[in-house]
């Protein structure tokens, strides 16, 4: 008994065993079956070749295409502030100023100075036989000589130099932006810069790409701009230009241009995608393609109402999209015109029943 006990137990074992090889053999036609609905509604689209658009991802940095730091060029106190974070100016707009008490008295004396210089100019002149009145008859050596001897040369220097401390008081726009960083308030001493101004009507995007990228890209190619607190929203703009040289991370820098949508501002971290079109090529939505035993597999729609099993392999991909091609090894075939399932095909097996969403 012991002996045919004996028997009996190696031949199961001997049977599990050939049973294990041949579930492994087996195991990618099993796959086919293993998922299933009851009823299989799918959208499915045609098959063609058209062009692929390629993207390459990267982080980016906003900088304004236009950015000044503005400061006082004077000491003293700060008298008037007209300027606030966020506000928009016009260039020539007066930002802030500081008491102009002493730079004013400064270039009323220097006025003053300059009359009393231009009436002893024509009692030189005078002096000289030339009539005050008409200095165009004065030799351009001579007037020379008796605006030096006048003090006149000197007192329109002196006026000259006082307009500019005047003028040095105020803080002006040198073009239309918008101010930020205001650092200073009223009744404070003037000293280093009072704000920033920024003109955000565009801005340049610095980003990087590996070395392995630096062939895919060149001036005047098309990018998309999002920022990372409203991804969905992409802004157009171009490259304009790439450094030709790689860094010590085996990086390229690059820049692009960009309009600002109303919702950047100087500084913010976006998302650049960079696109590329390739002609030619079987594309699929990405909803098309699932995983199945570790591979990458379509439904074609059959016209008897079937789902075929296709194995592919995707070649490129961007957002939305992969571009596919036929896993010959797995005696897959892909052809233009046939149509792909697209929705519905998350449970679907080889040779499933489906109904074409709002088909008549």
């Amino acid at each position: 008994m012991r002996k045919i006990a004996f028997i009996i137990a190696a031949c199961s074992a001997m049977f599990a065993g050939c049973r294990s090889a041949n579930q492994q053999t087996e195991q990618g036609e099993l796959g086919k079956l293993q998922h299933s609905a009851d009823r299989n509604e799918v959208e499915v689209v045609e098959l063609k070749r058209t062009t692929f658009t390629k993207e390459l991802i990267s982080n980016g940095r906003l900088t304004a295409r236009q950015k000044s730091v503005l400061a006082f060029k004077s000491s003293g106190t700060i008298a008037e502030v007209h300027a606030a974070n966020g506000q928009s100016v016009a260039a020539g707009t007066a930002l802030a100023a500081l008491d102009k008490t002493a730079a004013q008295a400064t270039l009323s004396q220097a006025e003053m100075n300059l009359s009393k210089a231009t009436l002893d100019l024509q009692d030189v002149l005078i002096g000289l036989g030339y009539k005050a009145a008409d200095t165009l008859s004065v030799p351009a050596d001579v007037m020379k000589i008796a605006r030096i001897r006048s003090g006149y040369t000197a007192a329109v220097a002196e006026v000259e130099r006082a307009r500019r401390e005047l003028a040095a008081c105020t803080v002006t726009a040198p073009f239309a932006g918008k101010v930020a960083g205001v650092k200073q308030r009223r009744h404070e001493q003037a000293g280093g810069e009072f704000c920033t101004l920024i003109d955000d009507k565009s801005f340049v995007v610095n980003f990087n790409i590996l070395e392995t990228e630096y062939g895919f890209i060149k001036p005047g190619q098309t990018v998309k701009i999002s920022t990372f607190n409203e991804p969905n929203v992409q802004v157009s703009g171009r490259v304009t230009n790439i450094n030709p040289t790689i860094d010590d991370k085996g990086q390229v820098a690059v820049q692009a241009e960009v309009a600002n949508n109303g919702r950047m501002i100087d500084g913010m971290n976006v998302k650049v995608i960079v696109e590329e079109n390739v002609p030619g090529q079987l594309v699929v939505p990405k909803s098309a393609v699932v995983i199945r035993d570790n591979l990458e597999v379509l439904f074609r729609y059959n016209d008897n109402g079937s789902a075929m099993w296709t194995y592919v392999h995707t070649l490129l991909a961007n957002t939305d999209s992969f571009v596919v091609e036929a896993n010959i090894s797995r005696g897959a075939e892909l052809n233009e015109g046939d149509r792909v399932i697209v929705s519905g095909n998350l449970n679907l097996a080889d040779g499933s029943k489906v109904v074409l969403k709002n088909a008549e």
